[in-house]
């Protein structure tokens, strides 16, 4: 017998636009006290794409009241020059927050650039200092992918995700490993699958939860969903100038008890996050908290 209910929308736009409120708010009481936080943003490149990331970035920034020092660099850029750029915010004392837009051209060390930046100001939470923070269960500048991922199952889940069966696909330094630290860390039981992985429709089949970062258009079919489950995409892949997900939404929402959309999901949340990164940098570098 087919199932007929339609799943939970989870509405990334919807919460990120609440985390901004809060945000303004947060930045309101700053600015009371003369601290206004400001995020130093680099773009290297002519990537159109990326070009459309930071504008959305830098617009949202400002809305709510971020200060922004924007560099747009040429892609011939000398790695030396990029990472001095870096280091005169790394001892700027009115940037709290230096984001660098991914992926860098060939000719540069993104290794080596992202951990120029002082893990203080890494709102991007890619530092391996930040990384070894998170996976030691302390307080960081978590990545903003996951930590979106993860309030939006909250969301829908509850507070409490003891005992959850997780699956997370994907073994991406961005999403997949800390999104799986991350679960861990709120007592659930995780598994996470990758391109060597066997078997991934039987795991998925267990899962109370379900988080795809794989970038492969329609991966998770119904047939990989348990009845009910949470199922969070974060795949962004393009069909014929179309951006659909990982997972295969008109099928899966049919049986998911709730699911993201792709748009509209946990792309926005990413951005949300990285900015409530920025103004957790601001307060801790200018009140010590």
């Amino acid at each position: 017998m087919p199932i007929s209910h339609a799943a939970q929308l989870i509405d990334g736009i919807e919460q990120a636009n609440a985390l901004y409120a809060n945000l303004k708010h947060e930045i309101l009481k700053l600015s009371q006290l003369s601290i206004i936080p400001k995020l130093c943003v680099i773009l290297v490149g002519d990537d159109d794409a990326s070009h459309i990331y930071v504008n959305r970035k830098i617009a949202k920034a400002k809305e709510i009241g971020i200060e922004i020092e924007a560099h747009s660099l040429e892609k011939d850029i000398k790695e030396q020059d990029l990472l001095s750029i870096i280091n005169a915010a790394n001892h700027d004392p009115y940037i709290n927050g230096i984001l660098v837009q991914l992926p860098l051209p060939a000719h540069i060390n993104q290794h080596k650039v992202i951990n120029t930046i002082d893990y203080r100001k890494d709102v991007d939470g890619f530092t391996v200092h930040n990384i070894g923070l998170l996976n030691s269960w302390m307080d960081c500048l978590e990545p903003s992918t996951p930590q979106g991922a993860l309030m939006l199952i909250h969301s829908v889940l509850g507070a409490d995700l003891s005992g959850k069966k997780a699956v997370v696909l994907g073994r991406s330094l961005i999403v997949g490993r800390p999104m799986t630290t991350m679960l861990i860390r709120e007592s659930a039981t995780v598994t996470l699958l990758h391109s060597r992985s066997v078997d991934i429709e039987a795991e998925c089949k267990e899962a109370d939860i379900i988080v795809s970062a794989v970038g492969q258009t329609h991966i998770i079919k119904a047939a990989h969903v348990k009845p009910g489950a949470c199922v969070i995409d974060v795949g962004i892949n393009r069909i014929n100038g179309k951006v659909v997900g990982d997972v295969d939404f008109e099928t899966v929402k049919k049986v998911a008890g709730s699911i993201t959309p792709v748009p509209g999901g946990v792309g926005p949340m990413t951005v949300a996050c990285m900015l409530s990164n920025t103004v957790k940098a601001c307060k801790t570098q200018q009140l010590s908290i």
